[in-house]
């Protein structure tokens, strides 16, 4: 790319969707779901790097509690790229502070991208060839740009963007005005929104100049933007908790959309693990050591090769097994976790489970 991206990657979050092998030691980012030997965290950081970018460009927002691990994770990133939230305060603080520093360091017309740090993408070089055209978008346009990505069935576990007028081609691909973000739909709407041609899946990755997006969260977030300018992140606890999309996105009339198609999972449960791993000749999806008799449709991994999972008659289940915990659950049924995880929490003898 001619224009200089600052990739940051957002890594704070805790994956609770797949305990018991992500915990507060080791939340999802730091986990390597697809049988490589990169966590996703690394392979985001991999895929960024590619652009043709150095450590020096790239940027990190996390926790304060698993700030030492993304340091093992990313040893190359420099120390002073690293932010450090006190306390998690959702994407729109995190967006804000980045944004910031980045300005402060290389100015206002700065083009910052922001990338969640546990995503899934196939296709490294259509990938790179989309944020091109976001970063010439960006750089043309006061503009807020989501990457929207075509959706390939209708799911009911993802934001939708409706795509408005049509405003011109950036490396050779349309980009659109936001007519509007929507909320998770159900079924049917789902159906209705493929049927348009007009939406596409909200991947939570977006890119703009430090100035247009500082302007922006002025107008619509003046809450969480000034207070940051004036006492800079000690004032971190204090900010409200709020989405970059409650706060900001839904509300500009500076958000851009770029329809694309790179191959994308947010890897939200353990579903996931079966999109991107199922065959058509194996009968389930297999992280693990097992011996099944009439067993199809199951999701299975260990995290120790010597533990042996042994199954009969099951079918469309997940099966995790992690140092002291055996998970099973019903894939349907796995958006739940989170509900068993409240349970385990307020219980003392299960601290050591979380």
């Amino acid at each position: 790319m001619n224009t200089l991206l600052f990739p940051v990657i957002l890594a704070g979050g805790k994956g609770e969707r797949f305990w018991p092998l992500s915990r507060k030691d080791r939340p999802k980012q730091f986990l390597s779901l697809d049988g490589s030997s990169r966590s996703l965290l690394q392979a985001t950081a991999d895929r960024l790097l590619a652009l043709g970018g150095s450590w020096d460009s790239l940027w990190v927002i996390t926790s304060s509690q698993i700030a030492e691990g993304v340091r093992q994770q990313l040893p190359d990133l420099p120390v002073e790229n690293l932010l450090i939230e006190s306390e998690g305060r959702d994407t729109a603080a995190a967006v804000a502070w980045a944004s910031l520093e980045i300005k402060q360091r290389y100015g206002e017309d700065a083009v910052i991208g922001f990338f969640p740090a546990d995503h899934w993408i196939a296709d490294q070089e259509a990938f790179a060839h989309t944020l091109s055209a976001a970063t010439q978008l960006a750089t043309s346009t006061a503009a807020i740009v989501t990457l929207g990505i075509k959706p390939t069935f209708p799911s009911t576990g993802y934001g939708y963007i409706e795509q408005g007028e049509k405003i011109g081609s950036f490396n050779e691909l349309p980009a659109y005005h936001v007519n509007r973000f929507t909320e998770k739909p159900n079924r049917e709407t789902a159906e209705t929104f493929l049927s348009t041609g007009r939406f596409s899946w909200n991947s939570g990755m977006f890119v703009f100049r430090a100035r247009v997006v500082l302007k922006e969260l002025h107008t619509h977030a003046p809450e969480i933007i000034e207070p940051l300018e004036q006492h800079g992140p000690d004032i971190y606890p204090l900010l409200p908790k709020k989405s970059i999309d409650y706060a900001l996105l839904e509300k500009t009339t500076l958000a851009y959309v770029l329809p694309v198609d790179f191959g994308w999972d947010d890897l939200g449960d353990w579903n996931a693990i079966e999109r991107l791993l199922k065959t058509e000749e194996t009968p389930n999806v297999e992280i693990a050591t097992h011996v099944g008799l009439d067993t199809q449709g199951a999701i299975i991994y260990a995290s120790n090769p010597e533990d042996v999972v042994v199954t009969i008659g099951l079918e469309d289940v997940v099966i995790v097994r992690d140092r002291n915990v055996t998970l099973v659950v019903k894939k349907e049924r796995t958006q739940e976790i989170k509900q068993i995880l409240k349970i385990l929490q307020s219980d003392s003898r299960f601290t050591d489970l979380l």
